[in-house]
């Protein structure tokens, strides 16, 4: 009399491919959202661009949260106090003269950045 071994499937049937999917989907979104609190955390997302007609110029640390700061208006320089509760105008200077230093930094068209690297680099 003979035997036959009989071979069964796997018992472990794999998930649909909408789980897959989906669940890789989540993986994705989780790990952009934790590479962006960590480029947030540690100051690695770069300086935003500063409001219309408004710049910091100076700052001055007075305490763990009080600080006292120069803000550049359109037609004003403001000197603020700055809590962690409130902020406080403590004194209006006359707008700052324009300088050729600051004309000089404004940035140059794509042109003139390209010749500046070439020359930089010996190439001509």
């Amino acid at each position: 009399m003979k035997t036959q071994a009989t071979v069964s499937p796997p018992s472990a049937v794999p998930g649909s491919p909408l789980l897959q999917v989906s669940g890789a989907l989540i993986g994705i979104i989780a790990f952009i959202l934790i590479i962006a609190w960590l480029a947030k955390r540690f100051g690695l997302a770069g300086k935003t661009a500063n409001a219309r007609g408004l710049n910091v110029s100076a700052s001055a640390s007075l305490g763990p949260r009080e600080r006292v700061v120069i803000v550049d208006v359109e037609d004003a320089r403001l000197v603020l106090g700055v809590t962690a509760s409130q902020i406080n105008l403590l004194h209006t200077l006359p707008p700052a003269p324009v300088s050729v230093e600051k004309r000089a930094e404004e940035p140059a068209d794509f042109q003139s950045v390209m010749k500046s690297l070439l020359k930089r680099t010996g190439r001509s």
